[in-house]
């Protein structure tokens, strides 16, 4: 697997599930002047992939805060994607979710990250922080059983956002409030010689 960070995010147009109807030109070029958090989850209909689902939707209002869309992407159909947002929670399903769905059946999509599982035919948990001019600035790759951690994913946003309005670089543990740095051996000996 190559990394994308630092290239332009992969474009695509393909079949989504957006507000709970089908649409067949979706793009991420559509929220160029946005950040967006894309990311691929194996299957529809399966155990740990609802729980992150549902986690990035009880945290929607806290992106849209940000000016960021969240997009998932699984090789399903819209069909499959409709049905499982048809689905109550406490059975398994994603009913309330309302961000946009991708459908990449052909696989390209999953390809063009980097994220195919090729024996399988299903997509890592790949996550992609891409910013407002379409390029990737982040991105994590997890195997199949572990699910990710959306406050991290937030935290790497507000990191993104600090430095793009600060121009301050962001250390370790890094937290909105926390205090960063100049880019510089200054900046870095001021931020381990001053009290916090």
């Amino acid at each position: 697997m190559n990394t994308l960070v630092g290239r332009s995010a992969p474009q695509f147009k393909e079949k989504a599930v957006v507000k709970g109807q089908i649409v067949g030109d979706f793009s991420l070029r559509d929220y160029l002047n946005k950040y967006v958090v894309f990311f691929f989850y194996p299957l529809d209909f399966t155990f740990v992939c609802p729980t992150e689902l549902h986690a990035f939707q009880a945290m929607l209002p806290e992106f849209e805060k940000r000016n960021a869309q969240v997009v998932g992407c699984s090789v399903d159909s819209c069909f499959s994607h409709l049905a499982w947002l048809s689905t109550p929670k406490n059975k398994g399903g994603i009913e309330g979710v309302e961000y946009p769905l991708v459908s990449d059946l052909n696989k390209l999509i999953a390809r063009s990250y980097n994220v195919l599982k090729e024996d399988e035919g299903i997509a890592y948990r790949g996550l992609f922080l891409i910013d407002k001019q379409g390029l990737v600035r982040h991105q994590l790759v997890n195997d199949l059983p572990l699910g990710r951690s959306v406050e991290e994913v937030l935290r790497m946003l507000d990191a993104l956002i600090h430095f793009e309005k600060e121009g301050e670089v962001c250390p370790a543990n890094w937290r909105h409030g926390d205090r960063a740095m100049e880019p510089s051996s200054d900046g870095l000996e001021r931020y381990f010689t001053t009290p916090s």
